[in-house]
């Protein structure tokens, strides 16, 4: 795979997860790759993965929720590869499921630095670099509620509504910002992975008194999530000239066939006996009750 040699791109929540798959796929594709995350020892850890398999990355320790420690990672990106061309705001966490009302403030906040700021300042960091060079690609992760409101993950969807309104502000005001006034040499894009077996999924909290409502999230799980490396394939086509001259798109893993197709499978499980239990390329599913604060 050739489609991102000579590129560097960034991606925060690098060291686990969707962010690691990304970057495994992208420095298979031939991008050098940089890696943050807020753990230096985890992001340390999975860039020297990569430099081990032969390709060039380096990891950051990177809280996204804060703006000066944003822009040092893409200074020190150009800084140590002399470039930046890709952008994947990727880092994100979940929050509890249940209501809104007793969700604690700070397990909400922490959604909203995370997801909405992370977003917004890392989004300002690339595109600062993009307009001096006049290209570069934005990739902003939407998730569940991005197209609407969703009960029970109100941080969590809200925030992904949020992104993809920003996302496709950004496209409109920088369409006409490419190299020598061209215009869509900056790509601004934004990413539904859809379901990922990954801990933000198979790692549940669940605030008391409502553990009911998720009696049906394995059966959920093994109908539509999907590896991390299908997800990272895709991830790998925007950042790549096939989305040469394009901005504002939104793309999206969970269609209709995918979603009809995970359902029969499903369907076809009961009717031939087998149990919920997980499959061998199934993650277990761990739902920790916490108490409500309201």
């Amino acid at each position: 795979m050739t489609e991102l040699t000579g590129k560097v791109a960034v991606i925060t929540g690098g060291s686990r997860g969707l962010g690691f798959a990304i970057g495994q796929a992208f420095a298979r594709a031939g991008a050098t790759v940089v890696l943050a995350a807020r753990s230096q020892a985890a992001v340390e850890q999975a860039a020297q993965e990569l430099t081990l398999q032969g390709y060039r990355a380096a990891g950051f320790a990177v809280d996204v929720s804060r703006r000066e420690q944003v822009d040092a990672l893409a200074e020190g990106a150009v800084r140590t590869f002399g470039k930046l061309d890709v952008w994947v705001n990727n880092a994100g966490t979940a929050g509890p499921y249940g209501p809104t009302i007793d969700t604690a403030p700070a397990a909400f906040e922490q959604v909203v630095n995370t997801n909405i700021l992370g977003t917004y300042y890392g989004s300002r960091a690339a595109l600062r670099v993009f307009l001096e060079a006049g290209s570069g690609k934005l990739i902003n992760l939407l998730g569940r509620g991005w197209k609407s409101p969703t009960p029970w993950q109100n941080a969590y969807s809200a925030s992904k509504a949020w992104v993809r309104s920003f996302t496709l502000a950004l496209a409109q005001e920088t369409k006409q910002s490419g190299a020598g006034g061209a215009g869509n040499l900056i790509g601004v894009f934004a990413f539904n992975p859809g379901m990922v077996l990954t801990e933000l999924l198979t790692d549940v909290e669940v605030i008391e008194g409502h553990e009911d409502r998720l009696k049906q999230f394995p059966a959920v799980v093994r109908m539509w999530a999907k590896p991390p490396a299908v997800p990272a394939a895709k991830a790998v086509w925007i950042a790549s000239a096939a989305t040469d001259g394009k901005t504002g798109e939104i793309y999206n893993i969970m269609g209709t066939g995918t979603m009809i197709g995970g359902a029969l499978r499903e369907g076809m499980r009961g009717l031939l006996g087998k149990r919920a239990a997980k499959a061998d390329d199934e993650a277990d599913i761990k739902i920790h009750t916490i108490a409500a604060q309201r």
